[in-house]
């Protein structure tokens, strides 16, 4: 199986599978000198462990990470640093109940990878998914404990907007909320409906969509590239891949296409402090594939879980038709923890980025520029 890594100047491979004995991660390109623990990735890690609340699958792993390689202990500062040399990650594997997938491991799932993973390579693994499993975004997040590293000035966070049918109140918005709720929702009002709300989701067996906006601030102009190494293109490409996500939108979006060219424009004042002061975001803080300073704003759909417990019409890998009910521990919204790995591809996006535009352009040129005499 090809394309398992992404990033050009900080790139990422991993590896695993979801009942495997373990799944990892090798950061390539990450610069050498960047304090670095096992506790700086963790701490990202708990927010996308799985059993966290009733809300969530209830399989329980400690995703407890260890640094293989690319460490070394700095006299200078008496801490583990990087030493610009492939950092390994490894996580093991301790709740895996392959089982549970016995009675389907002949029938394809409906809305899961079963069907084309078979028709690709002639085999799958269909405890959980194996490769095609979410349980490989753990590693992705680890890789951005590390990303965010690089860009240490720069502040990435995350937020559910959207359960099902339902949004919240940006009235209400709070990043305080995020971390007082199990949906990482700004909205406390809402986080408390969507409660109620997913309860009879999972009780009925079925699940529900969400959609996710990251938001990176303080991330300076001049990252990106005008053509085929667009800032939003590969944002947008690395928050595709993630798992059971089905749309992608950077600023206004999809909203953009119904407002007149005077509303979308970002107009430009010169701010109190000299520098550029944009009226608006409607472009997300990007324009031709190029950062302008102001926060980036991504937002991505995550469909609902494709286990479920209400039969479903399928065929079977003999060409038979019948149905199926997929039994185990499944998220009844996927989405929720959707938040940590969406906050991580971006953090890696950005590092990239950031590396890739020290190399070609050093400093980012100063503004205002002197006038021609």
């Amino acid at each position: 199986m090809s394309h398992n890594t992404f990033g050009h100047l900080f790139r990422v491979t991993t590896f695993g599978e979801s009942h495997g004995p373990a799944i990892g991660c090798v950061v390539d390109g990450c610069p050498p000198l960047i304090p670095l623990e096992e506790g700086d990735i963790q701490a990202f890690l708990e927010k996308r462990r799985p059993g966290t609340s009733r809300f969530t699958t209830q399989r329980q792993e400690a995703d407890q990470v260890k640094i293989l390689s690319g460490v070394f202990h700095d006299e200078k500062t008496k801490r583990q640093v990087t030493t610009g040399t492939p950092i390994a990650l490894l996580i093991e594997n301790t709740d895996q109940r392959a089982k549970d997938y016995d009675a389907i491991k002949d029938t394809y799932r409906p809305g899961h990878a079963d069907f084309t993973y078979d028709l690709k390579y002639g085999i799958r693994d269909h405890r959980g998914g194996g490769r095609s499993s979410a349980r490989e975004t753990a590693m992705r997040v680890a890789a951005g404990a590390i990303a965010r590293k690089i860009i240490a000035p720069v502040r990435i966070r995350g937020a559910l907007v959207q359960m099902g049918p339902h949004s919240i109140d940006r009235a209400n918005w709070d990043w305080d909320a995020v971390v007082k709720n199990p949906f990482f929702c700004p909205d406390a009002k809402a986080a408390a409906f969507f409660e109620t709300y997913l309860d009879s989701i999972r009780k009925a067996g079925s699940s529900t969509g969400a959609v996710i906006e990251i938001v990176a601030e303080n991330v300076p102009p001049g990252w990106g590239a005008p053509i085929y190494g667009k800032l939003d293109a590969e944002l947008a490409s690395a928050v595709m891949s993630i798992n059971a996500v089905k749309g992608v939108e950077i600023g206004d979006g999809f909203a953009a296409a119904e407002l007149s060219g005077e509303a979308n424009a970002d107009e430009i004042r010169r701010g109190n402090d000299g520098a550029p002061k944009f009226l608006s975001n409607h472009a997300g803080g990007i324009l031709g594939g190029i950062s302008t300073g102001q926060p980036i704003v991504a937002r991505f759909a995550v469909k609902p879980t494709s286990s479920i417990l209400t039969p479903r019409r399928t065929i079977d890998r003999f060409g038979a038709e019948t149905e199926i009910v997929t039994k185990g521990r499944h998220d009844p919204c996927v989405g929720i923890r959707a938040v940590p790995v969406g906050e991580a591809m971006v953090a890696c996006v950005l590092a990239d980025q950031f590396l890739r535009h020290r190399a070609q352009a050093g400093e980012s040129a100063k503004w205002p520029f002197a006038p021609h005499l």
